[in-house]
């Protein structure tokens, strides 16, 4: 379910700098097991990027999530019994937030990750004053556009040509909500 760290504030200046994560790792409740949610550093990235390999025929590069840690994105890692089996990418400035990202490994889809992984991340952006999310999705991935309305999601936009796909390229469904 991919839409595209750390969070984001911006300085006076208007450069991004990173915020610190606040206190420890986040336990949230699913069947058999906690999921803790922790904030994804560079010794993540090489299992963040075989995950995303497997769900993606148009994956992010190791560039591109390095480039968001660097930048200071909002990243996250969702582990089960100290497996990695999600992660999400969201870029907080001031009043808006952007996810760039929100994957679960295939075999662990539809059981709900999703949406705790979701959830953890409205709860970031809200406690770094964000107001209202922004997202970018295939028309094409049905499973994300469900997960994104449910938790209420509306279209606002399309971006044309915005994807790379097997036949050329596909749109972006531009979405928002308020939080």
């Amino acid at each position: 379910m991919k839409t595209g760290a750390r969070e984001v504030s911006v300085p006076a200046d208007a450069r991004q700098a990173p915020l610190e994560a606040d206190g420890p790792a986040q336990t949230v409740a699913v069947p058999n097991s906690p999921v803790e949610f922790v904030p994804m550093g560079e010794t993540d990235v090489d299992a963040v990027l075989a995950v995303e390999r497997s769900i993606y025929p148009f994956p992010w590069t190791r560039g591109n999530f390095r480039d968001s840690l660097a930048a200071g994105y909002s990243s996250w890692v969702c582990r089960q019994g100290g497996d990695l089996i999600g992660y999400g990418v969201m870029m907080v400035v001031i009043e808006d937030a952007h996810l760039l990202n929100i994957s679960v490994r295939p075999e662990r889809q539809g059981c709900g990750l999703g949406s705790e992984l979701m959830g953890h991340l409205f709860h970031v952006a809200r406690r770094h004053g964000a107001r209202h999310m922004f997202l970018e999705v295939r028309p094409s991935n049905a499973a994300a556009l469900a997960l994104y309305r449910r938790f209420l999601f509306t279209e606002i936009g399309r971006r044309k040509n915005y994807y790379p796909a097997t036949d050329g390229r596909e749109e972006a469904v531009v979405m928002a909500r308020e939080l």
